[in-house]
């Protein structure tokens, strides 16, 4: 685990070369924080175990959380965005979303 310099404490890098951080805890909707420098408001509230962009992720490229790609990319992704089912495509799982 690490720390990625001028970044929220309240989000965790858990390996070198991630980009995605896991947040420790809840931030609200509305909130700024950095990562990496970046000033960044977050959209929705989010809470343990959520997932942010710490780099902005084109279409297609691998989402990288623990070292290792959880899926990639369904559509770009920015810094600070949510990484979760309506924009990672798993490797591992099929996931249907009800609309």
């Amino acid at each position: 685990m690490s720390k990625l310099p001028n970044t929220d404490p309240r989000l965790l890098v858990l390996a070198l070369g991630d980009n995605v951080g896991v947040l420790t805890t809840t931030i609200k909707a509305g909130e700024i924080i950095q990562i990496a420098g970046h000033s960044v408001t977050i959209k929705d509230t989010l809470g343990l175990g959520h997932k942010l962009a710490l780099t902005p992720i084109p279409k297609g490229a691998d989402i990288l959380k623990y070292g290792f790609p959880l899926g990639y990319a369904a559509s770009d992704i920015a810094v600070g965005d949510h990484v979760h089912v309506h924009n990672l495509t798993s490797r591992h799982t099929t996931v249907e979303i009800m609309e």
